[in-house]
């Protein structure tokens, strides 16, 4: 998949739709990140997202910008940023949502949900 290792621009609503499937298919943890251009916050995690995706290649690491793409921030009802929101399945991990700029936290949810099936209980 080309897209390992790097994170993955979200420009429309039927985007979003194919790789959330892909993910889905192939079990993949999906880490979205809601985001805007205005949002300093988004700004100084951004650089720290993306080298997540560079640790994390069997991750699919999404951005999502709200203002762009307004139907997938309203679906999942976001309403601050950046949000990050964990998906497996095609569905959100529970309580696995970050709200902020949170590194720390971001690093160890990717770290936990992305590890194999009997170390999930730590979330």
């Amino acid at each position: 998949m080309a897209e390992e290792g790097q994170v993955i621009g979200v420009h429309n609503v039927e985007a979003f739709d194919d790789l959330l499937k892909k993910g889905t298919e192939s079990g993949k943890l999906i880490v979205v990140d809601f985001t805007a251009s205005w949002c300093p916050p988004c700004r100084f995690i951004a650089p720290i997202f993306a080298e997540l995706a560079k640790a994390h290649i069997g991750v699919i690491f999404l951005k999502v910008d709200v203002d762009e793409v307004k139907e997938v921030s309203e679906k999942f009802e976001v309403t601050a940023m950046p949000t990050f929101v964990f998906l497996k399945e095609g569905a959100e991990v529970k309580n696995s949502r970050i709200v902020g700029a949170d590194k720390v936290e971001l690093g160890k949810r990717v770290l936990a949900l992305s590890a194999p099936a009997a170390a999930t209980s730590a979330a």
